[in-house]
This record gives structure tokens, sequence and C-alpha cells, in this order.
């Protein structure tokens, strides 16, 4: 049985009916690379071409629980996009001076510029999920900000802004396995924490608060995907598909040349 990737805006999702280890009926993974790798080098002159025209940016949100594999998908799918017009910004817990200002200040600083694009490595949607799994603020606090981050994403989408947002959605058993091969492999330990095992702890937690990000948040100008993430392979092959799609509906053109140049010959 076939499973959307794109959510539909007022569904409520439950991750539940989303199987993590789904393949899209791919059979081979040497299939599934051989088809990543034209997305990719396709989205090398599509970004170019966005660069060159300089008028509209491109977002992409990545969010999951440890281990979905954020890091991988961005180093796979992302490889063939000059490294001048891709910046790359990871939230981790925020700083002194981010706490004194507005959940969203250090987000609408690393918004992309025109020409470029900007990924996300999480991003303000943990303000209603590790804070709100956390109780780092009450209930009023982060229930409010499903609204406000509706309202900033319809700016950033106004001021033409494209925006994709991915949830990459793992198995709990997947997610231990990975874990564990961290922890085996002495050149993958370094990725291991204790505190991940806390956080594993609280797993049924950040689901419901991904499920009510997912249904709250999702809207006709920066819709969700829910992407497979069991497989390595089938999740680069996703992603590369919807950012190649996202670019080529966008379908950036470069501009005029300068009137005048014809015959020009540079000595």
């Amino acid at each position: 049985m076939s499973q959307p990737i794109t959510v539909e805006p007022d569904t409520r999702v439950r991750l539940a009916d989303f199987d993590a280890g789904y393949r899209s009926g791919i059979e081979h993974k040497r299939d599934a690379r051989r088809e990543t790798n034209e997305h990719t080098a396709a989205l090398g002159e599509l970004a170019y071409k966005l660069y060159a025209e300089n008028r509209r940016a491109l977002l992409v949100v990545l969010q999951g629980m440890d281990t979905a594999g954020k890091d991988g998908a961005i180093r796979n799918v992302m490889r063939g996009v000059d490294a001048q017009s891709c910046r790359v910004t990871p939230f981790k817990q925020p700083s002194i001076e981010e706490l004194d200002h507005d959940f969203l200040w250090r987000i609408h600083r690393a918004v992309p510029a025109k020409g470029n694009i900007g990924i996300f490595n999480r991003s303000h949607y943990e303000d209603v999920l590790v804070v709100r799994v956390h109780q780092l603020v009450p209930e009023e606090v982060w229930r409010q900000r499903y609204e406000v981050i509706n309202t900033f994403e319809k700016m950033l989408a106004d001021a033409g802004t494209r925006i994709v947002k991915i949830f990459l959605h793992i198995s709990k058993e997947e997610q231990r396995e990975r874990l564990q091969e961290r922890l085996d492999n002495p050149d993958r330990r370094w990725k291991f924490s204790r505190g991940d095992l806390a956080e594993r702890k609280l797993w049924d937690e950040y689901q419901r608060a991904y499920e009510d990000a997912l249904t709250l948040c999702n809207t006709a100008h920066a819709p969700w995907h829910i992407v497979p993430a069991d497989r390595k392979w089938h999740r680069n092959l996703i992603i590369s598909r919807l950012l190649r799609r996202t670019l080529e509906e966008m379908n950036p053109q470069f501009p005029p040349a300068e009137e005048g140049l014809e015959g020009v010959v540079v000595e």
C-alpha cells in the first residue's frame, strides 16, 4: 500500500500510521542511489541559477529524533551544490544571548538571503518539542508558539522564501540499533552521549509533541513532508526528489546579460 510523503493541511497526523521502513516500492538500493545521483546533479545546476537570479530563496527545515539522519541527508543530498550559495545552520541549546530575545530571534537571523539555500539542522520547532517535553516553559507559553510559527513562515513565504519542511521518521528499534552502532564503533563513539539515552526514554512524549507540530503547523505555504528514514538510501532519494521538484517549480532563470556585449573581444 502506498504511503503519502506530503501531509495535506488540516490533516491530524498520527505517526503510527506512517511506516518508517517504507521504501516507495523500490527493491534495490543501487536503483535508488542511481536516481539520487541524478537529482543531486540537477540540484547543483538549479541552485546555480537560483544564485544568479538573486530574487528568491529556499529554506529547508530538517527535524527528526536523534540518529534520524539529518547530518547524513545534508551530506549526501547537497553535495553538488556550491557552498557559496548554501549554508547549513545547526540549532543547538540556545546561548545566554539568544535566551535574552524572543524564541524566533536566532532563527530569523539565519534565514537565507535572496539567491541562497538555507538548511536548518533542527529549527524553531525545537521550541515546541524539546521545550515542551522538558517543560522548560509553561504550557500556556509553548502552545501559543504554533500560531506564531505559522505567521513567521507566512511572512517568509510572502517575501519570496520557499519553505520545505522535512520530518525524518525513524522507528524506535532503528534508533536503538544506530545508537548501539555508535557505541560499538570507536570512530563513531564521539557522536554518542549519555544524554542520548535519557532522551530516548522520552520517546513517547516526543512522538506526541511531533504529532502536534506536524498537525498544527502544516500549511499550504509551508507543508510538512514525512520522510521514512529507517533506510538511509531511501531517505536520501526522497529528499533529493523533493528538493529537485521544488526548485524546478521555482524555475529560476539566469538574469539578462548587460546590453551591448555582442562582438566584445577581451584582449
